[in-house]
């Protein structure tokens, strides 16, 4: 009888240790349920059977959650959970605004180096090619390099 138990608790605590593996990763009741089963498969075994099965029971159950372990690593379950994809977005902010160099507009705040300025009643963000620049300055679009708008003081 005593057999028997042992082996339930190590079976019932190897498919907690799945189901937790598997279905729900991170620490949950199933994970916490398989540690108990185990444990307790162990301890039953060293204290009712002796010394020589407890080892023989804390082998088998080192073997399983090792075997899972390594069914899980082999198993393409966590490729099936990785992210594959890169995200590749860049944003447009000038999108839809005809904006060229030579355009005049209005510095909605001081441009230390980086602020908002008004062009044609659309609000962008600005960078002043050099000196700092006033809120409400007459500003100039001197160039455009990679969807950043340079900016001069009229």
């Amino acid at each position: 009888m005593d057999i028997i138990i042992i082996v339930s608790l190590i079976v019932a605590g190897l498919l907690l240790f799945i189901i937790e593996v598997f279905l729900l990763p991170g620490v949950s009741i199933a994970g916490i349920a398989s540690a108990a089963c185990l444990l307790y498969a162990n301890y039953y075994a060293f204290d009712t059977l002796g010394t020589l099965p407890g080892c023989i029971t804390l082998a088998v159950s080192a073997i399983g959650v090792i075997g899972i372990t390594i069914w899980f690593m082999r198993s393409k379950t966590v490729d099936k959970l990785s992210l594959k994809k890169s995200i590749d977005y860049r944003p447009e902010p000038l999108k839809g605004l005809d904006l060229k160099p030579g355009d005049e507009g209005i510095a909605l705040t001081r441009l230390a180096l980086i602020g908002n300025a008004e062009f044609n009643g659309r609000i962008i963000e600005v960078r002043s090619s050099g000196d700092f620049i006033d809120q409400k300055s007459r500003i100039r679009v001197e160039r455009i390099l990679d969807g950043v708008v340079l900016v001069e003081k009229i």
